[in-house]
């Protein structure tokens, strides 16, 4: 009996590319399985009792089953961002969830998927086509979200992705994520996908990581506060490494972010922004195109961008751009 339990253990440890950055998919490691994720984890604040929750500036309670409901969840700050669609405000049961629940009612989003808020429209909705072709999808088999987003893709109404499309490209993009070089970061747990502060202060070295972590942890996962950011811990001198990667190419490891994503790496046209944006997704983004997880319409003109990166050179890249100031830039259009 034990023999065969672990079998079936080792059976079920993932294959996986042996450079993979598990951190940026939310793992510690690369041998690890999936893990279960549910919406009363204690992560989450545990078992609902009933206690009308609070966070500030909002005037707005809620309780933890209504924070938690993915077909309508809670919405702190109605004014902040334009009226929601059906679709990204209560998704359609029983096959689409809302949009809101994890990407926010404004598209911040957080590291475990996406920051939407100013993306182009059209490039929202070449997303949706290729996770609906299967053009798009993961390199770690166990992010089980974006399956979850293969299948939402196939489900909604071509109405639902323009809506929704229309919505998020609508809101400008804010800055969202306090970049800090570091050799040593706080100590923390993955939960949901999320590396998550553990009480007291201990401390563990960064190695070739980004911790992209809550400014402030039950705010975020307890009560997703869509005003908590995030803070981003990079290793001491990747900025300036990927300053040099992003801005000259590196003496032709790479080539430089500018020419298609703007001088300002806002964005340019339907091609989306760099600057500000979450670096754990944007690790995943370059990985999975090197990697052919993203073969995509415009996936051809990557392909020289990262076939020479290592799993560095990416974090490098992405420390820099989630580094850059936001603040000033202008609003994209709907329609861009």
């Amino acid at each position: 009996m034990a023999l065969a339990a672990q079998e079936s253990a080792e059976h079920a440890k993932p294959n996986l590319p042996a450079d993979l950055p598990a951190w940026a998919y939310g793992y510690d490691n690369i041998v690890e399985t999936t893990r279960a994720d549910t919406p009363d984890s204690d992560a989450r604040g545990g078992k609902d009792d009933g206690t009308l929750r609070h966070i500030p500036d909002s005037t707005r309670s809620f309780t933890l089953t209504q924070i938690r409901d993915n077909s309508g969840p809670a919405d702190w700050f109605p004014n902040d961002h334009p009226k929601m669609p059906d679709i990204v405000a209560h998704g359609r049961k029983p096959d689409v969830t809302a949009c809101s629940f994890c990407h926010y009612p404004n598209g911040k989003g957080r590291p475990v998927n996406t920051n939407l808020a100013g993306l182009p429209y059209s490039y929202i909705m070449q997303q949706f086509a290729e996770f609906k072709s299967g053009a798009r999808s993961s390199s770690d088999t166990r992010k089980s979200n974006t399956n979850i987003m293969i299948g939402f893709a196939k489900s909604m109404s071509d109405e639902e992705m323009k809506a929704s499309a229309e919505y998020f490209s609508s809101m400008k993009w804010t800055p969202w994520i306090r970049v800090v070089e570091t050799d040593m970061v706080p100590k923390t747990k993955i939960a949901n996908g999320i590396f998550l502060r553990v009480p007291g202060d201990e401390k563990e070295p960064i190695g070739n990581r980004i911790i992209e972590t809550p400014e402030d942890v039950e705010r975020m996962e307890v009560l997703r506060d869509p005003r908590s950011g995030f803070i981003a811990y990079v290793p001491t001198g990747s900025i300036k490494k990927g300053q040099s990667l992003v801005m000259t190419g590196g003496e032709g490891k790479t080539i430089q972010c500018a020419i298609c994503h703007g001088s300002d790496l806002m964005g340019l046209g339907p091609v989306p922004g760099l600057a500000g944006r979450s670096p754990s997704y944007l690790v995943r983004q370059l990985y999975d195109m090197k990697h052919g997880r993203r073969t995509g319409e415009w996936a051809s003109l990557m392909i020289p961008v990262v076939v020479k990166l290592t799993p560095n050179d990416m974090l490098a890249i992405a420390a820099y751009l989630a580094s850059r100031d936001v603040s000033s830039a202008a609003p994209t259009s709907a329609k861009n």
